[in-house]
Formats: structure tokens, C-alpha cells, sequence
């Protein structure tokens, strides 16, 4: 049972300090397309308000509407107190109201002294102080401890950069009301501590958060309050502290969370797939060996930056181990040597799909529709792969095996969500027939119910006979996915342990021990 839709009573009472955003009945079509309907909340300042739900939920439009980048058809934005009309996104900076947009904005030919001060550049009779500008951009990224040399050129930066950038920007505005949409998806552990501490820094200076993201822990550790969307309807506002993950994700698809793990098979493995006798994946680090069974799901896990990357890509073949004695037996039995350093295209002829963590920089043709993503699996090798004969049947079928919200194939895949992105990149290997995929964070950035789907269509894979590594940061992921759970800690493997028994605090264990590296594991 949903929870009674929220009041604005108390934003109508006269009081000294109304809530920097009311918002009232708001609602937005798209077509045919009920983005929202009707969905009412209250922002309070001082507090970092989740919004959450599954994609198409509602949380980017509203927050597009707040920002002034669409206007409600119904219903009513109250800004401190007062009915405001945002036409657009100038109207939202003068109402106080600063986005950071999860699509980047920085303009790649300009500085970063340059992207932070665009729209307010400071001037001395008439024309740019330049100088100028480069010293309030240094003291702003000094002040929220971004360590950037506003000279540099954007297209320098990497996209985590970017996007560091794009939150300077938006922290930077005098503003009362930010909103983050998806802010951490690029960055790495040091970056997300920076801006957790500047989130609790506007908090601490009486400033409003609105806070979109599908990672529940950011949820749990930052947000006061938290708003839960679904199909554009508002589901329930409560505070955080009232909340656990299994509610919260019960809230956001309407199923527990351990319903979102397909059951494992009583005797997940049916013969040796991958033999890695020995594994140096890089000069300084020690020679692995373990083995990975047809039918299993094994996972990678580890504290960030440990080797497992490492370990995926040189079986990949995408980075050049030190050393190697890797042996591969197909499903009829035959056992070949396995040369990781031959590269990627001798690595997919032998039946192993990679798919990376960025699979917008590194998977996929975002401008490219979503039967040309998937067919180029068939097309390794192929320099004229534009004009080479596609496997329509291969590449409907894969397609509807993935279950796909599209309009239809020719949609280019840079529309579609993190969920059906990703799982593009795995019908593109379903329909190349590997029989072995190398997976790096397989639902990073992809929401609850999504991610539900790409652990189906994971095991539904090794149910078939095929094999899956993966990498994840993500604990209760390992846990839940994988038949088995290989531990990293300094490049070593130092713990083989059954999902079925493992536990946070177990696997915690093995990454946390006081020893700086321990012998390799027998896995």
C-alpha cells in the first residue's frame, strides 16, 4: 500500500522561511507519454532529498522541470514560497536553482577556466578579463578541492574530469536549491569523497539537495529524505532513516531484493571452460591460477583498484599480460591454448566476449542504431563493416532474447537507457555465439529493475553451457549473482569462496587483512 500523497499545507501557512521548493500536482505528457502525473512534494533546506525510482520513473523530467529545461502541462512550482513560472533554464539560475546534469555540457574546445565561468565571464571596460577569470575559476576548484589547471583544454579531460567539471559548474552558481542527477557515475572513489563532503558543505549552509541516483548506498549514507517515483506516479516521500534497501528497492519495483537474484543451480559447472594455469597480468604483479567451469557465474571482487581490471582485460585481450599459460576447452570437449596477448579479435574468434565498465566510450556506436550495435559482434576483422552483410535473424533474435524498450532496431543506441544499453552489449555476444563473457560492473549505472534483467539474462547464458567472469564493486551483487567469488587484494587472489555461503563481512575480510599482499589462492 502506497503512502498518502504529500500536502503542501504547510508551504501554504504563513510562516518566515517557506520551503525553498514546493512542488504541487505537476504533470508532463510527451506525446502519448505520461512522463508524470500529478506527482506533489516538498524540499526542504538544510536536508539532500533523493529522488529514485526505476528508469522512466519520472526522476530526469522532473528534475528537467525544477531546472527550467520543459515546463509542466498541470500543476504548480512554488520557489520560496512564491508560484514561479521556469521558462527556461536562465529563469531557474535566476530562481536560485543550479543543475548538475548527468549528460555533460562541458564544451570540449573551450578551458575549464573557460566552461565555469561561461554565462557570467567577468569584464573590465567592456571586454574579458581574462586573467581575472582564470583566478576566480582557480579559487573555486581550490574551494571545493578540484584539483584542475583551469588553463587546460577540455577535450583533454578525461570524463570523470569532465564531470568534476560540470559539478564545479553547477556548485560554483549562487544558488539555494542544487540538483544532482546521477553525479557519481564517472567518478572514482577519491572524486565521490570530494563530493560527498561538499554535498554535506551545502547542506551545513541551509542549502536544498535534490539527489538522483541508482546507487542505494549514496542514498543511505547522504540523504535525508527520499522521494520514490514509478511509471511518472509518486509512490512515497519518507526519511531515510525509516528506510532499509530491501523496502526502499520493495518501493521502486514493487518485489524484495532478493528477488531480483535468479536462483543458482543446485551444482552450478559442467567441465572445465578456462584453465589459467598462469596469469601475470602486469610486470610488477604475482602469476595467477584458477579455473572457470561452464555454467557458472564467477566473480571478481576486491577493493577498488587491486587488479581485477587487470586480470579481465588480459583475458580479454585488451591489455598485453607479462605472462601467460591460459588453456580454453570448448563445448565439444576440445581443449586449445588460449594467447591472451594475441588481442581482441583472436580473443572473440575463440569464443570470449568483453563487456567494459564505459560502454558508452569503449562498447558502443552511440550514434549508430541498435541492430548495427549488435551485429558488429558477427564482424570482428571486418575494416568495411559498414557495407558487410548483417545477419538479420541473428540480430532479431538476440535482440528479442534482450527483451529490448525501443521503438525498433534503426533507434540509435545513445537514446537509450543504462539498462538497454547494456543489454546491447550482451545481445551483441549472444548473437557473435562467444561462449565466454568477461563482464566489468555489469549493472553500473542502471536501474533496479533493469538490473533484475541483466541477472536473468546472465544466467540464463550459463544455464546454456557458457561461462561468465565478473568484475564488481558492488558486494551484495557477488553475493547474490555468483556461483563463486574469486577475492583480490594486490593483485593476488586470496579467497575462492561459494556465494552460497559468502557474506559482506567474510569477503570484507579476506580484501581488509593487515598483511599487504597474501600468496595466490588455488581458485
Amino acid at each position: 500500500m502506497y503512502d498518502a500523497a504529500p500536502t503542501s499545507a504547510a508551504a501554504d501557512a504563513a510562516g518566515p522561511r517557506p520551503d525553498p521548493i514546493v512542488v504541487r500536482g505537476i504533470s508532463k505528457r510527451f506525446g502519448s507519454t505520461a512522463a508524470l502525473s500529478g506527482v506533489s512534494l516538498n524540499g526542504r533546506a538544510g536536508s539532500i532529498h533523493a529522488i529514485t525510482g526505476e528508469n522512466g520513473a519520472g526522476k530526469s523530467t522532473l528534475m528537467k522541470l525544477l531546472a527550467g529545461v520543459h515546463q509542466p502541462d498541470a500543476g504548480q512550482i512554488v520557489v520560496n514560497g512564491r508560484p514561479t513560472v521556469l521558462n527556461g533554464p536562465m529563469d531557474a539560475r535566476h530562481a536560485g536553482i543550479s543543475t548538475v546534469f548527468q549528460e555533460l555540457t562541458v564544451l570540449p574546445n573551450l578551458t575549464v577556466g573557460e566552461n565555469l565561468m561561461l554565462g557570467r565571464e567577468p569584464r573590465r571596460f567592456g571586454l574579458l578579463d581574462r586573467s581575472r577569470m582564470m583566478a576566480e575559476s582557480s579559487a573555486v576548484l581550490k574551494r571545493i578541492g578540484i584539483e584542475l589547471d583551469p588553463r587546460r583544454a577540455c577535450d583533454t579531460l578525461s570524463v570523470g574530469e569532465q564531470q568534476l567539471v560540470e559539478i564545479a559548474k553547477g556548485v560554483s552558481a549562487d544558488a539555494n536549491v542544487f540538483i544532482f542527477d546521477e553525479p557519481t557515475a564517472a567518478l572514482n572513489r577519491k572524486e565521490v569523497d570530494k563530493l560527498e563532503a561538499l554535498l554535506h558543505e551545502l547542506k551545513a549552509q541551509h542549502k536544498l539537495v535534490f539527489y538522483i541516483s541508482h546507487r542505494l548506498d549514496e542514498i543511505f549514507r547522504l540523504c535525508d529524505t527520499v522521494t520514490v517515483l514509478k511509471d511518472g506516479c509518486w509512490v512515497a516521500t519518507k526519511p531515510a532513516s525509516a528506510l532499509d534497501t530491501e523496502q526502499l528497492i520493495t518501493l521502486m519495483v514493487g518485489r524484495p531484493l532478493q528477488a531480483l537474484f535468479p536462483p543458482r543451480r543446485p551444482e552450478a559447472g559442467g567441465g572445465i571452460a578456462f584453465d589459467v594455469r598462469s596469469l601475470t597480468p602486469t610486470r610488477a604483479g604475482p602469476p595467477l591460477s584458477f579455473k572457470l567451469s561452464r555454467g557458472e557465474i564467477v566473480g571478481l571482487g576486491g577493493l577498488e583498484g587491486q587488479g581485477q581490471r587487470e586480470i579481465v582485460r588480459s583475458l580479454a585481450g585488451v591489455l598485453r599480460p607479462h605472462a601467460s599459460d591460459v588453456w580454453k576447452t570448448d563445448a565439444g570437449g576440445t581443449q586449445q591454448r588460449f594467447d591472451p596477448a594475441a588481442g581482441v579479435v583472436k580473443a572473440v574468434a575463440q569464443g570470449v566476449g568483453l563487456i567494459p565498465e564505459d560502454r558508452k566510450l569503449e562498447g558502443l556506436y552511440l550514434d549508430l542504431p541498435i541492430a548495427d550495435n549488435i551485429g558488429l559482434g558477427r564482424l570482428r576483422g571486418l575494416g568495411l563493416w559498414r557495407k558487410a552483410p548483417r545477419d538479420w535473424a541473428a540480430i532479431e533474435r538476440s535482440a528479442e532474447r534482450m527483451q529490448l524498450h525501443a521503438r525498433d532496431l534503426k533507434q540509435e543506441v545513445g537514446a537509450l537507457s543504462g539498462g538497454n544499453q547494456q543489454k546491447v552489449m550482451l545481445g551483441r555476444w549472444l548473437a557473435a555465439g562467444v561462449d565466454t563473457l568477461l563482464v566489468e560492473q555489469p549493472t553500473r549505472g542502471v536501474d533496479v529493475g533493469a538490473k533484475a534483467e541483466i541477472y536473468a539474462l546472465l544466467r540464463e547464458f550459463v544455464d546454456n553451457g557458457g561461462t561468465v567472469l565478473a568484475v564488481s564493486s558492488d558486494l551484495p551483487e557477488l553475493i547474490g549473482l555468483c556461483d563463486r567469488i574469486l577475492m583480490v587484494r594486490g593483485g593476488a587472489i586470496v579467497g575462492n569462496v561459494p556465494g552460497s555461503t559468502a557474506t559482506e563481512e567474510s569477503l570484507l575480510a579476506l580484501v581488509l587483512a593487515d598483511a599487504p599482499s597474501a600468496p595466490a589462492v588455488a581458485a
